[in-house]
């Protein structure tokens, strides 16, 4: 199926519900919710089953959608959040620093049709409805809207980590329902629970917590009562609405799905167990330890898997992995940027930045022309010696060269020498631009600086 095909162009009897249509269950979505939990911590059920639940609506045909009540594939499992997973304006004031959201679940249930609201009708796009939806729930344990956008962050991350999903929200990959409660300091149990829908983006989704977090407070503070509901999340007019009363599990009136058996998950474990890779929060110690790049460098560059395996390319055997980090996460980053490319579109090899950083080590080239040389290897994909050598800008530091250059500006410049030995420091920046002129750019600055220092002190 394509995203964003014509509405019901994708649609066979079972999703839309045709009388004698009989659902199989997608083995291979079993196996990526097994291998979510397994990512995630979570306990697997040894036996796990369908059931049907009900409820009339006009996205789902049958009246009934097929998902898990009472014995779901997963139960229990974690989220660990880090300082990167919040949004850049809180990263500075986390409340919790380390948090772990804890899970109730994770289970298997069908998607619905999507249904599209018009000003004097509601339309039905059935292109989905049927294909495999897992649905994770959590504790009621965050705290803050900043939390939620950090435990969707992380979450996402090891999706994309595990090949689970894309998690695009705006294609409707990895969708958010929040259920918000507010109570007093001194109350004990939880208020109203309210849910919000129609969340498209993670920043919304913070958006919407923090509107209907100050709602409620309000609402309880003018002396009014609240009442379990179902609200939907205006992006642009910032504000929460009412869409109906919501319903309480009962209401559904669960029972198990008569077409499809139960499911035994040993088989499912053992076939995803090697599938399970190194997580985010794994990788971002390893680079630590590994190449010695800082907690924050080591959290931007895991924070995309793509970016993370193009860093470890470029890092296997150089002798400055930092400073391929430094290169990657600044200039190769910016570059990307402005001409709209992904890592998986770079034009230089990742293993080309290991040449480039030894040039510049070993002092062939300077800091500044290597900036030259990463661009023109940025347009054109050539190694950075093949570009030293096509444009003759190798760096001169033989020492016996530059004290002949160093000798020549001493003689020539009796002022700004004697003005440096009577205490005027700036005069040696003069004298090392002189020498630098002399050898027609090419002279290692800091070379230079420390011939010419040695000669005029002595």
């Amino acid at each position: 199926m394509t995203f964003g095909a014509e509405p019901n162009t994708h649609t066979c009897p079972i999703c839309l519900g045709l009388p004698g249509a009989l659902p199989a269950i997608n083995h291979e979505a079993l196996r990526l919710t097994v291998l979510t939990g397994l990512m995630l911590g979570c306990d697997i059920a040894p036996i796990s089953k369908f059931d049907r639940k009900n409820y009339f609506y006009p996205d789902m045909p049958k009246n009934y959608q097929i998902s898990q009540y009472d014995m779901p594939l997963c139960t229990n499992g974690s989220v660990p959040l880090h300082d990167l997973a919040y949004p850049k304006d809180a990263q500075k004031k986390i409340a919790t620093p380390d948090k772990e959201v804890h899970l109730v679940r994770i289970h298997l249930e069908e998607d619905v049709a999507k249904s599209f609201h018009f000003e004097n009708s509601t339309g039905i796009d059935f292109n989905r409805a049927g294909t495999p939806l897992m649905e994770i729930v959590t504790q009621p344990e965050l705290n803050l809207p900043e939390e939620a956008f950090a435990f969707l962050t992380a979450l996402k991350q090891i999706l994309m980590y595990g090949g689970v999903s894309d998690a695009d929200m705006e294609k409707g990959q990895l969708r958010c329902d929040c259920n918000v409660s507010v109570r007093s300091e001194l109350q004990t149990e939880f208020g109203a629970k309210i849910e919000i829908k129609n969340l498209n983006s993670i920043s919304g989704v913070r958006r919407a917590l923090a509107y209907e977090i100050q709602r409620q407070i309000s609402v309880l503070q003018g002396g009014e009562q609240l009442e379990q509901e179902t609200r939907g999340w205006d992006d642009a007019a910032g504000e929460t609405f009412l869409m109906r009363t919501k319903e309480f599990a009962h209401d559904y009136r669960y029972f198990p799905d008569p077409d499809l058996v139960p499911v035994k998950t040993d088989v499912l474990v053992a076939d995803v167990r090697d599938r399970v890779p190194e997580l985010p929060k794994a990788k971002r110690v390893r680079f630590v330890e590994k190449y010695q790049v800082s907690p924050y460098d080591a959290g931007v560059l895991a924070s995309d898997l793509e970016l993370a395996k193009y860093f470890e390319k470029a890092a296997k055997g150089a002798k400055k992995p930092k400073n391929i980090a430094n290169w990657i996460l600044n200039d190769l980053q910016n570059a990307l940027g402005a001409t709209g490319k992904t890592v998986q579109d770079c034009p230089i090899p990742p293993e080309a930045f290991d040449e480039l950083v030894n040039l510049i080590e070993v002092g062939k080239i300077s800091g500044k022309q290597g900036k030259e040389v990463f661009a023109e290897m940025f347009a054109t994909g050539r190694s950075a010696a093949a570009i030293v050598k096509e444009k003759g800008i190798e760096q001169l530091s033989d020492v016996g060269a530059i004290e002949a250059f160093c000798d020549e500006v001493i003689a020539a410049n009796p002022k700004p020498v004697a003005d440096y030995k009577a205490g005027n420091m700036s005069s040696l920046n003069f004298l090392k631009g002189q020498v630098i002129k002399r050898s027609k750019g090419k002279a290692n600055p800091q070379i230079v600086g420390e011939i010419l220092e040695r000669k005029l002190k002595s």
